[in-house]
């Protein structure tokens, strides 16, 4: 962060998370195709929603920064937010609590629609907040996946993941559709297909930037991480 050296040497750092899920997706993808070790995006989008940006397997770029608020809009989370807010909620009077209950719990999906931070009650609303809180979303991750294009000098590879990442097939298009100027271009139908558990290529034939569909599962990197530690322990 662009703060005081001493606070940086003090751990205010940025950390970046859904790790465990990007170590998988990137593992799968290596199966898939070979431009895995090329400039990647991956789109982490549920609940919690972050965008990794890797080249020759490395992160190059996260969305989530010191907490899990930082970056993309999530399910009842705020995202990237303006600090000077926080300052004029505390000139208002708010304490720790209060900020950290609307800025962890009565934000993001919730907090604009009013109704739901789950993006599948949202799609079956006609309420005008629902449909606004839904733009939003998709608004934010076509920005930032632009932004990690940047910082890669391009992109080879665009992955999606986690619940809505894997079942928004609505979402997946209008992203993809607002990137397209980075050469990638989405099969309709591949695209409209349900999730069947596996992973799913999404890009059109002849597509410079291929899309994919991967599927996570953190649970299994961190058993295998376990395994690993006690197998060495012993």
């Amino acid at each position: 962060f662009a703060l005081p050296q001493a606070m940086s040497e003090q751990g205010m750092r940025r950390y970046g998370f859904h790790g465990l899920s990007y170590e998988y997706v990137l593992g799968c993808l290596g199966r898939l195709t070979p431009r895995a070790t090329g400039r990647v995006i991956m789109a982490h989008l549920g609940s919690g929603a972050s965008l990794c940006a890797t080249n020759q397997g490395q992160s190059h770029a996260t969305t989530m920064g010191f907490s899990a608020l930082d970056g993309l809009m999530m399910g009842t989370r705020c995202g990237a937010l303006d600090a000077g807010v926080l300052l004029h909620l505390l000139g208002e009077g708010w304490d720790r609590a209060q900020l950290e209950d609307l800025l962890y719990r009565r934000s993001g999906l919730l907090g604009v629609s009013g109704l739901s931070g789950d993006m599948r009650q949202l799609r079956a609303s006609d309420d005008e907040r629902a449909r606004l809180a839904v733009k939003m979303f998709g608004y934010r991750v076509a920005r930032e996946a632009g932004a990690m294009a940047a910082c890669l000098s391009g992109l080879d590879v665009l992955v999606f993941t986690g619940g809505i990442g894997e079942h928004d097939t609505t979402l997946r298009a209008a992203v993809c559709q607002q990137l397209a100027f980075l050469g990638l271009t989405l099969d309709p139908y591949r695209n409209a297909q349900p999730n069947t558990g596996v992973a799913a290529r999404l890009h059109a034939d002849g597509s410079p930037v291929e899309v994919w569909m991967v599927p996570t599962d953190e649970g299994r990197v961190a058993a295998q991480a376990a395994v690993a530690l006690l197998r060495a322990a012993n």
